[in-house]
């Protein structure tokens, strides 16, 4: 079976291309991904198999060999600086409930502030 890596995956479009060590490119489905996998990451090696398709070679039976390590896991932040974070975020969305309570929604600057804090949360966790 052919190896090479992921050139680059879309998992919005459910599409994208792997690059084959000799050379040329392959387009990869989603439906060609292993069962759990959902997405491919740049830069992985893979393994698969070819079949000539109407626009070229498609990749079929796609098997990760060795996963891209996360930039985004070497950058996580210590448990205690996600402690103060948690800590922060409880006592801003306090504030918020007590104007929800008072039967007011909050200034738009601060529920703006809130909205960008949470995304920001969001994305620190799901590392």
């Amino acid at each position: 079976m052919p190896t090479g890596k992921v050139k680059w995956y879309d998992a919005d479009k459910g599409f994208g291309f792997l690059s084959k060590d000799d050379g040329g490119d392959v387009y990869v489905r989603s439906s060609a991904l292993p069962a759990g996998v959902e997405t491919l990451r740049s830069g992985a090696r893979v393994e698969f198999g070819i079949v000539e398709g109407r626009r070229g070679d498609q990749a079929l039976q796609v098997r990760l060999l060795e996963p891209v390590p996360s930039l985004a896991k070497n950058q996580r932040k210590s448990p205690e600086e996600m402690t103060l974070i948690v800590e922060d975020t409880i006592k801003l969305l306090d504030g918020l409930e007590g104007a929800y309570r008072r039967g007011r929604h909050p200034d738009a600057g601060a529920a703006r502030r809130s909205g960008a804090l949470l995304r920001a949360l969001a994305d620190e966790l799901e590392v």
